[in-house]
């Protein structure tokens, strides 16, 4: 496989995130904007199928190996909502107060003891457009939704995702930990894990 790999986004602070991740398997990670690809819609169901769509469509346009992630927030007692719609659960994409704002209201009345939820991501990463066998990996970071904000670090949804085991939001954490045991950092593993040494 070609070490040269394109990340099937438009988010300047995900490439960058990626070209870290990566720098171990020896791929040099370009964004699909530098190619003159623009973002596929995400019609799937599920965060694979998204993903999929994704490094697939970078895939075709490029010629090159594709990676995508799908990511999201999956609450249980909203029956896994936000889920894909996570960026845009309150109408406008990337509205993290709005979010935020939307899914306490949702949870307004349901007892600590059912505020589970999970971050995941799936990573999909395609040799060519036509892969057969695309390596799939997906990472989940569990806990549970608090009832107001707290810690001024992250992004999204992490003020109110509090890890049970260490006591702290995701907004609380230091990045090096966060990064350390979040849902892409989890996936992020299982690949370097399959994709071996380089």
């Amino acid at each position: 496989m070609s070490r040269r790999l394109v990340l099937a986004s438009s988010n300047a602070g995900k490439l960058e995130e990626f070209r870290g991740l990566l720098a171990a398997s020896g791929f040099d990670v370009r964004a699909q904007a530098e190619f003159g690809v623009a973002d596929a819609e995400e019609t799937g169901l599920s965060f694979i199928e998204n993903a999929l769509l994704k490094a697939r469509h970078a895939c075709r346009a490029t010629g090159l190996p594709a990676l995508a992630d799908d990511s999201g927030l999956c609450v249980d007692a909203l029956d896994g909502a936000p889920g894909l719609y996570s960026a845009r659960y309150a109408g406008g994409h990337g509205d993290a107060d709005a979010n935020i704002d939307k899914l306490l209201q949702a949870l307004a009345d349901v007892p600590d003891a059912r505020r589970g939820a999970h971050f995941v991501c799936v990573l999909a990463l395609l040799r060519h457009a036509e892969d057969p066998q695309p390596i799939v990996v997906e990472g989940r970071w569990h806990g549970t939704i608090i009832h107001a904000r707290r810690g001024s670090g992250g992004h999204g949804y992490d003020p109110v995702f509090l890890d049970p085991a260490r006591g702290q939001t995701a907004a609380e954490m230091p990045l090096d930990e966060k990064n350390r045991i979040s849902h892409r950092a989890l996936a992020m593993a299982l690949l370097h894990e399959r994709l071996g040494p380089v």
